[in-house]
């Protein structure tokens, strides 16, 4: 398992949350993805031979919230 950390611009409001959260969270190989509000970044949990990072910046960037930054471990 891989976790990446992704840094949004600031969201504003809780459906934005749940929009970001359930379009990762049902994608093949994500194993959890949290969105923490007031930081505006959003944490997964995915398995690195399942699906790409890059993958889910785009998932991200398509909902409509721009990717700002990036940090994985």
């Amino acid at each position: 398992m891989k976790k990446l950390v992704f840094g949004l611009e600031p969201l504003s409001c809780p459906s934005c949350i749940k929009k970001i959260e359930t379009a990762l969270n049902h994608t093949s190989g994500v194993k959890e993805a949290k969105v923490l509000f007031h930081s505006s970044k959003v944490r997964i949990l995915f398995e690195e031979t399942a699906v790409q990072p890059e993958v889910l910046k785009q998932i991200i960037t398509r909902l409509g919230y721009p990717v700002i930054s990036e940090k994985s471990s």
